[in-house]
């Protein structure tokens, strides 16, 4: 199984972004989805998830800035992120049971 994240980069404050998450090898639809993220010398914290039934769940901070979806035909996790805020910035991880992508980096300047 592989989760490939993509999408980051760097945005100034009030920007958007969309992360990508691509999953190979596993049974997509029967799983629940999540991204993750951390900031530097701050611990990994749950951003959002989706269950099969595309019900989400999103942290406090994220205050109805970002929205998270699948694909379940083309097996794709996404992360539309608005109102980006320089707090925003850290490594943003997709995850699945118990595995992981490999990151992607948000950066957003002020």
């Amino acid at each position: 199984v592989q989760l490939q994240a993509s999408g980051g980069g760097q945005v100034q404050a009030g920007g958007s972004l969309r992360l990508s998450c691509k999953a190979v090898g596993m049974n997509f639809r029967i799983f629940r989805f999540a991204w993750y993220r951390q900031a530097p010398g701050k611990q990994r914290e749950l951003v959002a998830d989706i269950d099969v039934n595309h019900d989400q769940n999103y942290a406090d901070f994220v205050e109805g800035r970002f929205s998270i979806s699948r694909d379940n035909v083309w097996r794709m996790l996404y992360l539309q992120m608005n109102s980006l805020k320089p707090e925003d910035t850290a490594v943003y991880y997709c995850n699945s049971q118990q595995w992981w992508g490999q990151g992607t980096l948000v950066t957003v300047s002020s």
